[in-house]
C-alpha cells in the first residue's frame, strides 16, 4: 500500500526522460502534479473525439494552444514541439499526455505510428539538449 501511495506521488521516478511509452498504470491527474512538481510544462490533449488526421493534429493543437498559423501537419507538429520552444529560452522539462488516440480506419495504425513518431523525435532533440521530454499515450 505504501508504495503505491509512493508511486502515485513520484510518477516520473522510475521513467526515463527522454521517451514516449504507454500511459499504462499511470494516471494523468498524477503526471500532471509529477510535472508541476518538477517544474516542467505539462501538455495534455484528449483525442477521444477525433476522425481523421486532420481531426488529431486540430485537436493537439487547440489544447496545447499552438499558434494560429500552424501548419496542421506532422512537420509542423514537430516544428512546434522543438524548434521555437528552444528559440524561446532555457525549458526545464515537458510531460506530454496523448490520451485516446483514434484506432479505426480513418486515423489507421501507420497514421498512428507516424503521429508517435513526431513525439520520439521530439523525445530525442530534447533529449540531445539534456532536457527531459516524456510522452505518454493511450489508444481509443
Amino acid at each position: 500500500m505504501e508504495r503505491t501511495a509512493e508511486m502515485n506521488q513520484q510518477p516520473l521516478k522510475g521513467v526515463r526522460p527522454n521517451i514516449v511509452q504507454s500511459i499504462r498504470a499511470f494516471r494523468v491527474a498524477d503526471l500532471q502534479q509529477a510535472a508541476q512538481e518538477a517544474g516542467h510544462h505539462f501538455l495534455y490533449a484528449n483525442l477521444a473525439q477525433a476522425q481523421s488526421k486532420q481531426d488529431v493534429l486540430d485537436l493537439i493543437a487547440q489544447q496545447f494552444t499552438f499558434p494560429a498559423h500552424f501548419g496542421k501537419n506532422f512537420d509542423a507538429l514537430y516544428d512546434c514541439m522543438t524548434d521555437p520552444l528552444h528559440k524561446s529560452g532555457p525549458q526545464p522539462g515537458f510531460v506530454v499526455v496523448l490520451e485516446q488516440i483514434p484506432a479505426h480506419a480513418k486515423f489507421d495504425k501507420e497514421a498512428r505510428e507516424q503521429l508517435l513518431d513526431i513525439f520520439r523525435d521530439a523525445a530525442d532533440y530534447w533529449g540531445d539538449r539534456k532536457v527531459p521530454f516524456r510522452c505518454f499515450y493511450s489508444f481509443l
